[in-house]
Protein backbone atom coordinates (compact mmCIF):
# COMPACT_ATOMS: atom_id res chain seq x y z
CA UNK A 1 0.00 0.00 0.00
CA UNK A 2 2.49 2.72 0.92
CA UNK A 3 4.49 1.93 -2.30
CA UNK A 4 1.20 3.07 -4.29
CA UNK A 5 1.76 5.75 -2.17
CA UNK A 6 5.14 6.71 -3.08
CA UNK A 7 4.16 5.72 -7.14
CA UNK A 8 1.53 8.32 -7.11
CA UNK A 9 3.10 11.08 -5.37
CA UNK A 10 5.99 10.87 -7.50
CA UNK A 11 3.87 10.86 -10.57
CA UNK A 12 1.95 13.84 -9.85
CA UNK A 13 5.22 15.63 -8.76
CA UNK A 14 6.68 14.48 -12.71
CA UNK A 15 3.12 15.91 -14.11
CA UNK A 16 3.57 19.19 -12.41
CA UNK A 17 7.42 19.80 -13.51
CA UNK A 18 6.39 18.66 -16.77
CA UNK A 19 3.44 20.97 -16.88
CA UNK A 20 4.76 23.95 -18.17
CA UNK A 21 6.85 22.08 -21.17
CA UNK A 22 3.32 20.16 -21.76
CA UNK A 23 1.66 23.19 -22.49
CA UNK A 24 3.95 24.85 -24.48
CA UNK A 25 3.82 21.59 -26.70
CA UNK A 26 -0.20 21.97 -26.74
CA UNK A 27 -1.23 19.53 -24.06
CA UNK A 28 -3.82 20.88 -22.05
CA UNK A 29 -5.28 22.95 -24.97
CA UNK A 30 -6.94 20.08 -26.64
CA UNK A 31 -10.39 19.05 -27.91
CA UNK A 32 -12.02 17.26 -24.50
CA UNK A 33 -9.65 18.82 -22.18
CA UNK A 34 -12.07 20.97 -19.82
CA UNK A 35 -11.33 23.91 -18.01
CA UNK A 36 -14.38 25.98 -16.17
CA UNK A 37 -14.52 28.23 -13.38
CA UNK A 38 -16.65 27.35 -9.98
CA UNK A 39 -17.14 29.23 -7.15
CA UNK A 40 -14.67 31.43 -7.56
CA UNK A 41 -11.90 28.64 -8.58
CA UNK A 42 -10.76 27.78 -12.00
CA UNK A 43 -10.93 23.68 -12.72
CA UNK A 44 -9.07 22.28 -15.26
CA UNK A 45 -9.55 18.42 -16.06
CA UNK A 46 -7.43 17.10 -18.60
CA UNK A 47 -8.99 14.48 -19.71
CA UNK A 48 -7.60 14.13 -23.20
CA UNK A 49 -4.40 14.57 -22.41
CA UNK A 50 -4.58 11.98 -19.99
CA UNK A 51 -5.57 9.37 -22.47
CA UNK A 52 -2.97 10.39 -25.06
CA UNK A 53 -0.14 10.59 -22.63
CA UNK A 54 -1.35 6.87 -21.10
CA UNK A 55 -1.39 5.67 -24.67
CA UNK A 56 2.45 6.97 -24.97
CA UNK A 57 3.24 5.52 -21.63
CA UNK A 58 1.74 2.27 -22.20
CA UNK A 59 3.54 1.77 -25.99
CA UNK A 60 6.82 2.29 -24.49
CA UNK A 61 6.35 -0.10 -21.91
CA UNK A 62 5.39 -2.35 -24.21
CA UNK A 63 8.48 -2.01 -26.03
CA UNK A 64 11.15 -1.72 -23.14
Amino acid sequence: MIRWIIVIFLALMLINWFSPLLQRMGFGRLPGDLRFRLFGREWFIPLTTTIILSLVAGLIAKLL
